[in-house]
Order: structure tokens, then C-alpha cells, then sequence
């Protein structure tokens, strides 16, 4: 009778264990992929293989861009993935975790934030890629292109936010529209990018990659901090 009662534990305990390790290989091979795909990007870029389809997609959009106010509303997309507004994201979101006594969620947002702007314009000083010329330019601009800091940047932050929300969630449907909402506005954060001809379409791409990758390495170390307890569970 006991032997019985055990059964459907020791298999139900069996299920969580395989479910964590199958989300844990999904997440390690997002990250290896990510990685793999920016260092072959940054290749063909520096190689300037992507030049030619690079031109004809900022060429289009220039010769596409529409009245006055749907370029004002570029700018508007485009500020959203801007220093400033990420700043006072971050800040506020910090400010809620540390008034909510989660100080290592806290520290894994900013470290979050921060790294990927230094991993950013590393990369930007390295590559230092020319930006689309100036006819092509409806906003002011003047660090290297590649990789395009506002793409990668709002992709760590909102995808680290939208992660965090998802985690106090307890129905699917709303999970799943938090991350939406955060992976709507990085995107329309690099599309304004490329709209407003600032930067070539692979430097938003790999903006994209490395920020996905950033934002998923950094929730993956924060998953494992808390199961050894240095930060704190969501409840």
C-alpha cells in the first residue's frame, strides 16, 4: 500500500526533474547558437559581404519613410531603446525590487543592464563600422554602427523585465503576453533603427543576437542563484 502511495511521487518528482533539464538544454542551446550566429555575422560584416543587401534595404526605407508625422513617430519608437529611457527603466524597476527586498534580483537587473552596454560598445569599438551615410539619416547620430546599441539594449532590458513579470504571473495567458509586449517593443525599437537610417539592417540584427544571448545568460545565472538561495524566489 505504501510502495503505491510512493509510485506517482517518485514519477511526478521524476517529470519536474526531466522538465528542468529539457528547459535548461533548450536555454544552452539558444545561448550556443546566438553566439555562433553574432561571431559569423560580425564576420561577413567586417569581410563586407552584407554591404550589398545592407544598401538596398536602407535605400528602400529612405525612398519609404512616409509624412512628417509617421517619422515622428520613428523617433518615438526609436527613443524607447535610448540611454535615457532605459535609465529610468531600470532605475524604477531596481527601485521596486530593492522596496520589495529583493536585492539579488536587483543586483542581476542592473548587472544585466550594464554589462550589455559595456559588451556593446566593446564591440562597437572593435568593429567601429561606418554608419549608412548621412543623406540616408533622419535622426542624429555619432558612434560606430555595428552593433546597434538601442536593438541591444532594449532586448536585455525588456526581455530581463518582461522575464521577471512572467515569474510573479501565475496564469499562462498573461505570461505569455508580458513576453510579447517585451519582444513587440524590441523589435519596433530596432525596426525605427533601420527606418530612420541610422543603422544597417545587420547591425540591428546582431544587436538582437547579442542581446537575446546577454539577457538569457544573465536569467540563467539568476534561475541558478536562486535554487542555491542567493536570490531571492519569486513567490
Amino acid at each position: 500500500m505504501i510502495q503505491c502511495m510512493f509510485v506517482p511521487l517518485r514519477e511526478s518528482v521524476r517529470y519536474l526533474v526531466t522538465r528542468r533539464h529539457s528547459a535548461l538544454l533548450g536555454v544552452l542551446l539558444v545561448i550556443v547558437a546566438g553566439v555562433w550566429g553574432l561571431v559569423a555575422l560580425t564576420d561577413h560584416v567586417v569581410e563586407g559581404e552584407t554591404q550589398r543587401f545592407d544598401g538596398r534595404v536602407i535605400r528602400w526605407f529612405a525612398g519609404h519613410r512616409g509624412p512628417q508625422w509617421l517619422q515622428d513617430v520613428g523617433r518615438d519608437l526609436t527613443a524607447l531603446g535610448g540611454v535615457t529611457v532605459l535609465t529610468l527603466v531600470t532605475i524604477a524597476v531596481v527601485g521596486f525590487l530593492l522596496i520589495s527586498r529583493k536585492r539579488g534580483a536587483a543586483v542581476v537587473m542592473i548587472v544585466a543592464v550594464v554589462g550589455g552596454l559595456a559588451i556593446g560598445s566593446t564591440i562597437k569599438h572593435f568593429v567601429n563600422r561606418p554608419r549608412p551615410p548621412r543623406q540616408f539619416q533622419a535622426a542624429y547620430v555619432f558612434t560606430p554602427s555595428f552593433p546597434s546599441g538601442h536593438s541591444m539594449l532594449s532586448a536585455v532590458t525588456y526581455l530581463t523585465l518582461g522575464a521577471l513579470l512572467a515569474q510573479v504571473i501565475q496564469r499562462r495567458v498573461l505570461k505569455l503576453y508580458v513576453l510579447s509586449i517585451a519582444v513587440l517593443v524590441t523589435f519596433l525599437v530596432g525596426l525605427s533603427r533601420v527606418y530612420l537610417g541610422v543603422h544597417w539592417p545587420t547591425d540591428v540584427l546582431a544587436g538582437w543576437t547579442a542581446g537575446l544571448v546577454w539577457a538569457l545568460l544573465c536569467l540563467s545565472v539568476a534561475h541558478h542563484l536562486q535554487l542555491r538561495g542567493a536570490v531571492e524566489r519569486e513567490t
